[in-house]
């Protein structure tokens, strides 16, 4: 108990340290909210791993998603680093940061109000922002909670309660600096942690042969195909249509989140796209390969304890916690610290998005005129423990598995988001009406699911929104009336800019 206690107090001491440290960075708007635009390569791409995955992985998704498909749930880590990493930096980072910064945008609602001319747009996707994120918070509260409450036997409400301190701490402090530099330690952190725990559980089980042999003589329901050892060793797994959902929720659906995409707001130069590209793939293939490569082997450790007393059904979000429970004291600690990184730098993304989102799109101009820099600061310094306590007091008491939580919440957020963001950077032809077509089918689709239920799982209710909205877009565009010529050329002329470049950087004119 020593040294796990002497871990926690040293990360928490350091993070608080950074809050202090940052908060030179808190005195203007873009500063508190965006670092002022100018934030290194290695600091945005941990950024963005650290906010990709939390708890809400390593606990809810690795362990319900694991025992499900087996080993195989591991594409769903490949899918997020080449999908939700590396292609949603090269199809979306440089046009972000050019065409948010010459709309003067700090927000997604913003770039909606600003992008679409209305500011009706950007009200809505305020609000929707402020709903969607709140159960997507609560998931991370729940999932490192469980972790916290095997490591320590410390009431679950403590852990929540004590993590959305520490978290407010420093996010009020330092806001988007202390959050990218803790990121950075606790990115850090993770990558070690996943590597050191991963070996330690497989050479428990004897070795990855012994247990991948062990794992393929575990029957399944779903039959496989002639030749392969078992449903869970196979390489598409029992269920490969289901995986397929999984991966595209969690892989495409970052390309709409709001706390994702406002890290190419932030990014200095070309260099950092480059280089953050990079570092963000490979960070997301060892951090959420890892996480998922781990959980497929999850029903090596079954047990009673997994099961409800009650009904005999799985506990999906006790198996990783069972899993690690027969560690040493050392890695045990290692593995809280690690999970806590990664859920404190996803939720201090997470509040400072629907602080930053409630205060600069919904309040300044529509509810309080003439607001000015400092006083923006403090509202969403108050929108920061506003939004911790009303998670919190969710967290208390969850009405379903972490997974299918974080999958309404991303299911909403990125259905609703993702089309018209992506279309509005690249089509000029994207009409208001498609944007308010793709909100209401996005959020539509998620929330009806919720109390009919007509799509089973919460996770392909969100993938179906996803597509959905692609589809609907450029369909509701192409029938209702073209937007101003003047105006949209306008924007786009931000991309035909001249700039001078070093020959390091590019060979055009050789």
């Amino acid at each position: 108990m020593g040294i796990k206690l002497t871990l926690l107090i040293v990360f928490f001491a350091v993070m608080v340290g950074v809050g202090i440290y940052s908060r030179r960075h808190t005195r203007s708007v873009d500063s508190f909210v965006l670092g002022g635009r100018a934030v290194g390569p290695w600091l945005t791409a941990f950024a963005y791993g650290t906010t990709y995955f939390s708890a809400v992985v390593f606990v809810g998704y690795a362990g319900q998603f694991g025992w499900k498909y087996g080993i195989s749930s591991t594409w769903i880590g490949i899918g997020n680093a080449l999908i939700g990493s590396l292609l949603a930096w090269v199809v979306l980072g440089r046009r972000t940061k050019v065409m948010t910064q010459h709309l003067n945008s700090r927000t997604m609602p913003d770039f909606f109000g600003e992008r679409y001319g209305s500011n009706a747009l950007k009200i809505v996707a305020s609000i929707i922002v402020f709903v969607f994120l709140i159960p997507y918070t609560a998931s991370v509260y729940n999932g490192l909670s469980r972790l916290f409450g095997m490591a320590f036997n410390i009431p679950y409400s403590y852990c929540v309660i004590t993590m959305a301190v520490f978290t407010a701490v420093y996010v009020i402090l330092g806001g988007y600096m202390a959050t990218a530099i803790n990121d950075f330690i606790q990115g850090i952190i993770m990558l070690g942690g996943i590597i050191a725990v991963i070996a330690s559980v497989l050479t428990g089980k004897g070795g990855f042969l012994n247990a991948v042999q062990s794992l393929a003589q575990i029957p399944s329901d779903i039959p496989v195909t002639q030749g392969q050892p078992g449903a869970f060793t196979s390489f598409f797994g029992p269920d490969p249509l289901n995986l397929l959902g999984v991966v595209i929720l969690t892989s495409l659906g970052t390309w709409g989140l709001p706390q994702m995409i406002s890290k190419f707001y932030s990014i200095k130069d070309e260099k950092s796209i480059n280089v953050g590209a990079i570092i963000s793939t490979l960070f997301a293939i060892i951090i959420s390969g890892g996480c998922y490569f781990l959980g497929g082997f999850g029903r090596l450790f079954d047990n009673e304890a997994l099961h409800d007393a009650g009904t005999g059904a799985m506990i999906y979000d006790s198996i990783i916690p069972y899993m690690l429970s027969t560690l040493s004291d050392l890695l045990i600690g290692i593995v809280v610290v690690l999970v806590l990184s990664a859920s404190m730098s996803t939720l201090a993304s997470l509040v400072l998005t629907s602080s930053s989102t409630m205060t600069l799109d919904l309040l300044k101009d529509n509810v309080v005129k003439n607001m000015s820099e400092k006083k923006q600061v403090v509202t969403m310094q108050i929108f920061i423990v506003f939004f911790i306590v009303v998670s919190v007091l969710i967290a208390l008491d969850p009405p379903t598995f972490i997974a299918q939580l974080m999958g309404i919440s991303w299911g909403a957020l990125a259905g609703a988001f993702l089309a018209p963001f992506l279309y509005g950077l690249y089509w000029k032809r994207v009409t208001n009406a498609a944007v308010w077509a793709s909100f209401v089918t996005g959020v539509g689709i998620t929330v009806s699911n919720m109390f009919i239920g007509y799509i089973a799982s919460p996770i392909n209710a969100g993938a179906v929104a996803m597509v959905s909205g692609l589809i609907i877009v450029p369909v509701v565009s192409l029938i209702t009336p073209k937007p101003s010529k003047e105006k949209v050329d306008e924007i786009f002329t931000c991309y035909d800019e001249k700039v001078t470049i070093t020959k390091k950087r590019s060979l055009e004119g050789n």
